[in-house]
């Protein structure tokens, strides 16, 4: 690893933001034990969901990213993080942390502060190629062409050269 990859990795020395890997339904005990550490600072966006049990209805926020929360302290510390109940591990590439911009955590905490609605969706590229998950179409394979409310898909045969194009909800595809 080069030492400019090294630093892109790990932050540049002092505090970065990292993607804390948790174990299943334990994002805010994560949150709350690191919340508590002076050097850590800690998010874990959440959505508002409405759960239903036999006797009620309740509103309950729910981690955005499943398995996910992010922390920002210095890499050099990360065994602090990774002494806490329910941490997995640090998202790493080659073994490194691996840092996240700073404006993405500021976008995503600019999101769940505002009055918009958002909800999770699947991490596409256009190019892709992508299964489809519901309706008519369910379990057909194309390439993302476009991706905005409705995906573009494109199926194609290619022993002969041709293809067809049809826009499905984007909600409804996932990667191959």
């Amino acid at each position: 690893m080069t030492d400019e990859t090294r630093r892109l990795h790990q932050g540049s020395g002092g505090p970065s933001w990292f993607a804390i890997w948790t174990r299943s339904r334990h994002e805010k005990i994560v949150r709350d034990q690191l919340s508590k550490k002076s050097d850590v600072d800690v998010f874990l966006p959440t959505i508002g969901k409405w759960s239903r049990w036999k006797d009620r209805k309740k509103k309950i926020d729910w981690p955005l990213f499943p398995g996910y929360c992010f922390a920002r302290f210095d890499a050099r510390d990360r065994l602090l993080v990774l002494k806490c109940a329910g941490v997995v591990g640090i998202v790493s590439v080659e073994g490194a942390p691996a840092a996240i911009d700073a404006r993405e955590i500021e976008g995503i905490r600019r999101l769940v502060e505002s009055d918009l609605a958002y909800d999770p969706c699947p991490f596409l590229l256009e190019g892709a190629l992508v299964e489809v998950t519901h309706g008519p179409l369910k379990g057909v394979i194309g390439r993302l062409i476009r991706k905005s409310e409705k995906a573009r898909l494109v199926l194609s045969v290619d022993l002969i050269g041709q293809a067809v194009s049809v826009e499905v909800d984007a909600a409804d595809v996932r990667s191959y």
